[in-house]
């Protein structure tokens, strides 16, 4: 169907006003992740007893489904995008108050449900839902005076981390915490209390170092890897190593034979080895294209709810690609959290598909407001 200005279809006026820069960099990214599935997983699915394509096979259903969640998300308003959020918070944080009585440990913490024979993490479903709530509850507080919009939102933010700290899971408390503040911050919040929200940071950082014992395993093992297992890690470093600026080439690569989390947290690594330094640069080239034309097609909004929803979906999209990039080359200490699009996983590829499904429809331009925006 040839999609020409002049039609009014749900379909045509979304093409017409969605940005494709951003679309095709998500597209770009989904591709990749069927890629790297395929290179990174058969040799996980053999180690661990599974027929080689177990993983793959998981995946693709996976993306093709995060594909057409985000698609869907996209063709939503504001008002409908508000309305989901609403429903999927309220939803998590229930699930995530059952946690301790129906959830099941794995690796010294209590995140998962099991349903239906998989395994649902709410708090990544939590994220994009949090980050839209928050966005309205700032919003109609500084549009109406008697609306305790400040009030309401550090409610909720205490909440939401209390359930977090309670898994225990200080990496999603810590991404949710930046976000929050980077949307409060961007709500106009004193800045005095902005400098005591720094300073609350730095007191629960510390705090989680001396009272969370596996927090302090990780932050020693990566200010002193002698001090501990940092084995993934050195593994991840040496595949980097391996793959130069070309790579080994597709299948070639030898360290994800004994990388547990290869197809996971370290799929960035494999990338690496077996595509080389070139690819490693385009994954980050899309990963900041999509950040930065979010923020280039709000950066006028004259709508605040629209302006504090996308700074905090992209602020978490953004902090998450780092993180676990960070972690493959050492730059940071280890921390289980995903590469969006690119590592194994079906809660977190739909949580993110949600999430930057909600970009794309609030990012769309809107009738009236094209000459503030321009046409990029």
């Amino acid at each position: 169907m040839e999609l020409k200005r002049t039609n009014t279809s749900t379909l045509g006026r979304w093409w017409w006003t969605v940005d494709r820069y951003s679309l095709i960099a998500l597209g770009l990214l989904v591709a990749l992740g069927a890629i790297m599935s395929v290179a990174a997983s058969p040799s996980v699915a053999v180690r661990i007893g599974f027929e080689p394509l177990y993983f793959v096979k998981r995946q693709m259903v996976f993306l093709a489904l995060c594909s057409a969640v985000m698609f869907g998300v996209s063709l939503l308003n504001a008002v409908h995008i508000r309305r989901l959020a609403v429903l999927g918070f309220l939803g998590s944080v229930i699930l995530l108050m059952l946690l301790p009585l129906i959830g099941f440990e794995n690796k010294g913490a209590t995140r998962w449900l099991s349903f239906a024979g998989m395994s649902i993490q709410p708090s990544e479903f939590m994220k994009p839902c949090f980050a839209v709530v928050m966005a309205w509850v700032f919003s109609e507080g500084l549009k109406k005076v008697s609306f305790p919009g400040f009030r309401i939102g550090i409610a909720l933010y205490a909440l939401v981390i209390f359930l977090l700290i309670i898994q225990p899971d200080f990496g999603m408390a810590v991404t949710v915490s930046v976000v929050w503040m980077a949307q409060i911050f961007m709500a106009g919040l004193p800045f005095f209390w902005l400098i005591l929200m720094g300073v609350g940071a730095i007191v629960a950082v510390f705090g989680a170092y001396t009272f969370l014992d596996h927090v302090r395993d990780r932050i020693d093992r990566f200010l002193d890897p002698s001090s501990g297992d940092n084995y993934q890690v050195a593994k991840s470093l040496e595949a980097f190593q391996n793959g130069g600026i070309l790579g080994q080439g597709p299948g070639e690569g030898r360290v994800k034979q004994s990388l547990p989390d290869s197809h996971t947290d370290f799929v960035f690594a494999v990338a690496g080895e077996e595509f080389g330094a070139i690819l490693c640069l385009i994954i980050i080239a899309l990963f900041a294209c999509v950040v930065l034309r979010g923020f280039y097609r709000v950066w006028r909004e004259r709508d605040l709810f629209v302006l504090l929803s996308v700074v905090g979906l992209l602020t978490q999209f953004g902090i998450q690609a780092v993180i676990n990039m960070g972690v493959a080359v050492n730059l940071l200490p280890a921390k289980g959290m995903t590469l969006p699009f690119l590592s194994y996983g079906g809660s977190s590829l739909l949580a993110i598909a949600i999430g930057m499904g909600m970009v794309l429809a609030l990012t769309r331009l809107r009738y009236g407001y094209v000459e503030e925006r321009g046409k990029a």
